[in-house]
């Protein structure tokens, strides 16, 4: 046996071994979890805010919690094990977000009280954005015109508000310094591909050379070889806080979003350039004295207004994971794997909460936890069951397509 074939069997073990362990910790450690403690039996829908043991110590509800977790639940039925459970528990949540979760004008509310009652104004466009993804993966396991139709008209809705998505709840005085935040664009690439069954590949086709512009083109600067999260409406860099910022999660998450539509043009060179990219935000963005990637940067470390700039997110570190498993098997670069092994060994050992079932979410910089809570506000049943899909499934697909040439 050659050295290079030792090489390459060593990493198809510890591909093999990967794929099993993050499907297991899927099906066996996170989504019993919520499936166990976030379901309100009394007035429907889901609690998030869990503390370590999964009792509740809030009950508001946050309308894009609320459709993230019935995409969760309806994506996995799909696609990892036809469990009744996970499919009822996707109607659940469903139910409660036909109910009560809209405006009169078909704008998602923010925030609900336990009982459906609005707390806060749809001021924020991700919540559609999170109930069309809900609404268009429980059509896919239980068909229906209803679904379909909220589905689509949330997706609508979001295509007018798009460039002006905050409306009457934006803070900013008219005109004064309006600049293009990067979020939407990345989101949209991805959300367009989640309605493809209803919408049709050619509108969907159609939204591609969009997305690829403001994600490649304006956003991620060569001269920095980096992508920024602000800049001024004709493209080019603000030199101003909010033009300075990174947000490496985003950054990274969008590198994988960009590798699926790569993979889906047959794109090579398109792949290899988000590979790329996201290579090179890990490398900026890891702490080199405590490890895992800061969650803010100024791209001229400058002073960042953001004081949780240091703190080490669930979020961030589980999309990385994605993505270096994506980029991995995509085009087989061993700074891939490398990095993977790395960002695994961290994640799974600060993060992951082997007694209580679920991940953490909030580190400090020494990667200590600072907040016990299991969910909340911002953290739900999203981020991390669907990372641990996407690693196992990349990984065994790319041991799958290995074994057959």
């Amino acid at each position: 046996m050659t050295m290079v074939q030792e090489i390459k069997d060593d990493a198809a073990s510890r591909i093999l071994n990967y794929s099993k362990l993050y499907h297991d910790e899927l099906v066996k450690n996170v989504l019993p979890f919520w499936l166990q403690h976030s379901k309100d039996e009394e007035h429907g829908g889901y609690f998030t805010c869990l503390d370590q043991q999964g009792k509740v110590y809030d009950t508001d509800k946050f309308m894009w919690l609320q459709g993230r977790e019935v995409w969760c639940f309806s994506t996995m039925h799909r696609l990892v094990e036809q469990n009744p459970a996970w499919k009822e528990m996707a109607l659940h949540g469903a139910s409660f977000m036909k109910k009560f979760g809209r405006d009169a004008q078909g704008n998602w509310y923010f925030s609900l009280t336990a009982d459906g009652k609005p707390l806060v104004q749809p001021y924020n466009i991700f919540s559609d954005c999170f109930a069309t993804m809900a609404f268009a993966a429980l059509n896919k396991i239980d068909p229906s015109p209803e679904y379909k139709a909220i589905a689509l008209d949330t997706f609508e809705n979001i295509i007018v508000r798009q460039h002006n998505w905050k409306g009457v709840y934006n803070k900013s005085f008219p005109g004064s310094r309006p600049l293009k935040n990067f979020t939407l664009p990345m989101i949209l690439c991805n959300l367009s591909l989640e309605l493809e069954d209803i919408l049709g590949k050619e509108r969907v086709d159609s939204f591609i050379p969009t997305v690829l512009h403001e994600v490649m083109d304006v956003f991620y600067r060569p001269e920095l070889g980096l992508i920024v999260e602000n800049v001024n409406q004709d493209g080019s860099l603000s030199d101003t806080l909010e033009g300075r910022l990174m947000n490496p999660g985003h950054a990274i998450e969008a590198m994988w979003f960009i590798m699926d539509l790569g993979k889906r043009m047959n794109n090579v060179a398109l792949i290899e350039k988000a590979k790329n990219i996201m290579l090179k935000t890990i490398e900026h963005a890891w702490d080199k004295q405590y490890g895992g990637l800061f969650y803010f940067m100024d791209t001229e470390n400058k002073p960042l207004q953001q004081l949780e700039w240091d703190q080490k997110l669930w979020w961030v570190h589980v999309e990385s994971l994605v993505a270096l498993a994506k980029g991995y098997s995509l085009t087989n670069d061993p700074a891939c794997l490398k990095w993977f092994d790395t960002m695994h060994a961290y994640t799974w050992e600060k993060f992951r909460d082997p007694e209580n079932g679920e991940w953490f979410g909030y580190l400090n910089r020494r990667g200590e936890v600072l907040s016990t809570a299991k969910g909340g506000k911002w953290k739900g049943c999203f981020h991390i069951p669907r990372a641990l899909y996407q690693v196992s499934k990349t990984f065994s697909d790319f041991l799958s397509t290995a074994n057959e040439k």
